[in-house]
């Protein structure tokens, strides 16, 4: 029998952790869309591709287009104050209702939450969304400012100018230059408008439902596992957290690091592979 050859592939850096669960988004709305999608990384360097096979129709960018389509069901938790919902242990899913069903809350477990305080999750999944390209074949590496719809000026008014939304710090080049002590200074102090990776945030927001981490001995460090066999997305849970081993897979850890001097928002580092290999 003959294995059908990938028709949807993406360039990715396997050592920033953005990037890597962003793949496991990826497959989570190509399995939805065309049951059955399997998903691999491409043995070889760090800066490689991930690979998907699905349906004859399936491409990247018709994925990408259902990305960006994804609706979300309002919630009037979201205006309520993130840190007090944090001390009571509660948050507010996000269900995604349209073209796929889809309920996310994995940010419960805060080892691997970066942001906090007046950064609400639901506007800035929203932001980053929206401005997905489905025209660009290299989607992780789209650099953008990322800006709220805008909105419908009122009658006999201004148009109001959008948003603009910080990302999650999800993706490890954010990241590096997230401290003041990096720059020498707080671009959050001077509403800079600072460019992100808008593909990266949205869909590692999506992929770290299914595809967690594993904590490692370290606090706010983990563990994900790099696999190379085609896998369904039923399978991934258990392999991304190196619960089952995969012939060929690479471990990598990262860490979910302090960025200001509050020591409440976080970022992604870059990971770090391990010397173990598994066989």
């Amino acid at each position: 029998m003959t294995t059908p050859p990938p028709n949807i592939t993406v360039p990715v850096d396997w050592t920033n952790p953005g990037q890597f669960f962003a793949c496991c988004g990826l497959l989570e709305l190509a399995n939805s869309l065309w049951p059955g999608a399997e998903g691999w990384f491409e043995t070889g360097k760090p800066h490689s591709r991930f690979q998907m096979v699905a349906s004859p129709e399936a491409s990247l960018r018709e994925l990408l287009v259902n990305a960006r389509r994804l609706q979300i069901c309002d919630d009037e938790g979201e205006t309520g104050n993130d840190d007090e919902e944090e001390d009571r242990g509660r948050i507010d899913p996000i269900v995604v209702k349209s073209p796929i069903m889809l309920v996310l809350d994995w940010w419960s477990d805060k080892s691997i939450k970066p942001w906090a305080g007046s950064m609400k999750e639901r506007p800035i999944l929203k932001a980053m969304l929206q401005e997905i390209d489905p025209a660009n074949p290299d989607p992780f590496n789209d650099a953008k400012v990322a800006f709220d719809r805008p909105s419908p000026p009122a009658p006999g008014g201004n148009k109001k100018k959008p948003t603009k939304r910080e990302p999650f710090y999800f993706d490890c080049r954010r990241g590096c230059n997230a401290h003041p002590l990096d720059s020498g200074f707080s671009p959050d102090t001077h509403d800079m408008e600072s460019i992100c990776f808008p593909a990266v945030e949205a869909l590692c927001f999506v992929g770290l439902q299914r595809g967690r981490p594993m904590p490692t001995d370290d606090r706010n460090r983990s563990r994900y596992i790099v696999w190379t066999e085609r896998l369904p997305v039923s399978a991934i849970a258990p392999v991304v957290c190196g619960l089952v081993p995969i012939h060929g897979s690479l471990a990598f850890t990262f860490n979910n690091f302090f960025r200001t001097d509050q020591r409440r928002l976080k970022c992604y580092s870059r990971a770090t592979r391990e010397r173990r290999r598994y066989v």
